[in-house]
């Protein structure tokens, strides 16, 4: 657990007496959310729990989520976030194949199925049964349908713990039948505090690069490179359709949702400098949105902003990646020129 979701937990012990079946855990990507419900998943099935609520870390059930066979639990998440590929030398000639598509990074209703036999079984020490499903928002419609029918008659002494990112993009049907629990951003001052306990060079502007989330902040600092945030910003700062295509070619290959979110962050630092005189995102950068803000009408940062959000809804899935890359900087380019 991180020192900013202490209070949250202390919080979150007031539910233990009456504990509903299912909890929605919401809040920004890169805050800790996953970690937060995998504590409290091992807490709920602890055999002799702190007075705090947390797990004792020393009986037998501890031992056994520890190691990732609890008998009592299992955790649901897109195949992109499994890190336990096949050994090397035990993969046949049909696995490799299998293996050389892209991991899903959808939850597929197959995930949810298989808890059927999970939840139809007794459980091994007579205490609770608990479900860790993250990110609640990456459920496809088949598998969404397939749990909101489990959520509708919940098996007897089963918890389910979701976490979400995004409640917008997540069925209102299963929102209504969750009860849902805020974990928000930590403070700047919280948040740069621990980053710097953790050795984070220039740690600030890392976090304010990831709009405050500090794991987010941190995995992006181990990786040690800002060249494709570096790429976007450079056009960003001198938008031409000449450089729309060049971009475009040389971003084609990365992760479209982070490139939409940073222009996202881009456009907001020049709005909100526009009406308020304040940088959010990028302040290595008050020179270049300084100018940008300066020379584009508000309604035009208004329609570019819109654009840009109806954009991140279709970036996991598009029909081009290249050509989504360049129709974004060209749109931006048309906006602020």
């Amino acid at each position: 657990m991180y020192p900013w979701q202490k209070a949250a937990w202390a919080q979150l012990q007031q539910m233990r007496e009456r504990l509903p079946h299912a909890i929605l855990f919401h809040g920004p990507a890169g805050t800790g959310k996953a970690d937060f419900l995998e504590t409290f998943a091992q807490a709920l099935l602890c055999e002799n729990a702190k007075p705090d609520g947390q797990a004792c870390g020393e009986c037998a059930s501890c031992g056994w989520f520890v190691q990732h066979n609890h008998p009592d639990y299992r955790r649901v998440r897109p195949e992109s976030m499994e890190d336990e590929p096949p050994a090397e030398g035990e993969e046949g000639e049909g696995e490799k194949k299998k293996a050389s598509k892209a991991p899903s990074r959808e939850i597929k209703i197959e995930q949810i199925r298989s808890l059927a036999d999970f939840m139809n079984i007794s459980t091994h020490r007579q205490g609770l049964r608990v479900v860790v499903l993250y990110p609640a928002e990456t459920l496809n419609m088949p598998a969404s349908n397939a749990l909101l029918k489990t959520l509708e008659e919940p098996p007897p002494g089963t918890v389910f713990l979701l976490a979400s990112n995004s409640l917008d993009r997540m069925l209102p049907t299963i929102l209504s039948r969750c009860r849902k629990f805020a974990l928000p951003l930590p403070s700047h001052e919280e948040a740069l505090a621990w980053l710097k306990e953790q050795g984070v060079q220039d740690a600030d502007s890392w976090l304010r690069e990831q709009g405050g989330a500090p794991l987010a902040a941190l995995a992006e600092a181990e990786g040690g490179s800002r060249e494709e945030l570096e790429v976007l910003l450079h056009f960003l700062a001198q938008p031409s359709v000449e450089g729309a295509l060049r971009t475009a070619e040389r971003l084609s290959k990365s992760e479209l949702p982070a490139l939409v979110a940073w222009l996202q962050r881009w456009l907001y630092d020049a709005f909100s400098l526009k009406l308020s005189g304040k940088i959010r995102y990028y302040p290595r950068y008050q020179r270049e949105l300084a100018a940008l803000a300066g020379k584009v009408h508000t309604a035009s940062l208004m329609r570019a902003i819109k654009a840009t959000g109806e954009r991140r809804a279709v970036a996991e899935h598009p029909l081009s990646a290249k050509l989504f890359v360049e129709d974004m900087l060209l749109e931006y380019t048309s906006c602020c020129t």
